[in-house]
């Protein structure tokens, strides 16, 4: 039988540990059901802009992560040939405009230090391995239903959030039946070694490369030690998964029209992964009652804005926020944590579609190409105010 202060919460990744972290530090108790049998470094590296970075530091976390987060002094966009279109300040520019660093981060790492806080949380109770299939909703309590190996399990708090995932099972138990869909890109990931590549490619800037039906993106994580790279290619290729092998063959064949010094650094890497790119158009509800999404089991979205782990982080605090504000309530807490989130990660969903559609232009490449260059680094950057200048803070627990 649970406490009347428990708070369950299905997955693990960056928005479930950011929830179960801050809801913790504001009296809860938390049940934190991940279906991995372990929390191990997975994934690659990704931007953690001012609006989240602001979040993480108020939890407590920002000299962890300074230790391996890298900071971007801008993001240089240019053509597949090379050609400079514009330079976005980032650096002490950023911070100075937002008043939170922007980060470039191995995904590992941040969970790590996720990880780490919430072990040190002793009203957070972490069962690796359950895999939560269904609940029920009773007077004053969500009454939770897993799999843990062959064994059944129950679990019980005052709210449950679905905090599972592109591919949620929750999202479906909330009435969402239709599947993420197939935006026909595939995203090829891969690491290497800061010392293996030209040094125009060790720059500690975040660069973008566009071409048609391609682009590319790479930065610098683990303190610069590495460069993190994806390569994004029109594509029907749809298998559903975060790791499937990539041939390097198959890549260099779809970049063969691009520089010589950008083909020389996509064939560094000997091991590649990749992953087809789904999203969702907005949903119109996430809530039933003390049940919530949360993240990518909420707004799935493309990785053209760099947002999805931000969004998750907000996600979580707002939502906790609105549960320390509503503790007797969490019907009434789910309902504000839902209208407030609701806009602005439906715009920041059509945000990233845009830019896929605006990074891969064919016959609108040179008017792409015209504006940026016109447009210049520093309107390009005031541009995303309404993005990276949202001051949400973790509830004040202690």
């Amino acid at each position: 039988m649970a406490s009347s202060r428990t708070i369950v919460i299905a997955g693990a990744g960056i928005g479930g540990l950011s929830a179960a972290l801050m809801l913790a530090r504001s009296g809860f108790r938390v049940t934190l059901l991940e279906q991995a049998e372990q929390l191990q470094e997975t994934g690659a590296g990704i931007q953690l802009s001012p609006n989240a970075t602001r979040i993480l530091i108020a939890l407590g976390l920002g000299e962890r992560l300074r230790r391996d987060a890298s900071i971007p002094q801008a993001i240089a966009i240019k053509t597949a040939t090379g050609q400079p279109l514009a330079r976005i300040p980032l650096g002490d520019e950023a911070a100075q405009r937002y008043g939170a660093p922007y980060w470039s981060i191995h995904r590992g790492d941040l969970q790590a230090a996720l990880v780490e806080a919430v072990q040190g949380e002793p009203g957070i109770a972490l069962h690796l391995g359950t895999r939560v299939e269904n609940f029920a909703v009773h007077t004053n309590a969500v009454r939770i239903t897993g799999q843990q190996g062959s064994a059944t399990v129950e679990h019980e708090g005052i709210a449950l959030i679905g905090a599972d995932g592109l591919w949620s099972a929750l999202r479906a138990k909330l009435g969402h039946r239709a599947p993420p869909q197939l935006q026909h890109r595939t995203a090829w990931r891969a690491m290497v070694p800061t010392a293996m590549v030209q040094p125009a490619f060790r720059t500690a800037e975040a660069q973008l490369w566009l071409g048609q039906d391609a682009h590319l993106v790479h930065y610098p994580v683990k303190s610069g030690a590495q460069i993190n790279i994806v390569a994004i290619v029109t594509d029907r290729w749809a298998e559903p998964g975060w790791s499937a092998e990539g041939r390097r063959g198959d890549l260099l064949a779809r970049y063969s029209r691009w520089s010589e010094p950008a083909r020389r650094f996509l064939a560094v890497p000997e091991r590649w992964q990749k992953w087809a790119l789904y999203d969702l158009p907005p949903l119109h509800r996430w809530s039933d009652g003390p049940v919530t999404l949360l993240g990518d089991a909420a707004h799935p979205m493309l990785p053209f804005l760099a947002q999805g782990a931000a969004m998750a982080i907000e996600d979580a605090a707002v939502l906790a926020n609105n549960l320390s504000r509503h503790p007797d309530d969490p019907t009434a807490a789910m309902q504000r944590y839902e209208q407030s989130r609701r806009d602005r990660t439906a715009r920041v969903q059509h945000a990233a579609r845009s830019n896929g559609r605006i990074y891969h232009a064919g016959a609108g490449a040179a008017f792409r190409n015209l504006f940026l260059r016109l447009a210049g680094g520093n309107r390009m950057l005031a541009r995303y105010d309404w993005l990276y200048d949202e001051r949400l803070m973790p509830p004040d627990g202690r």
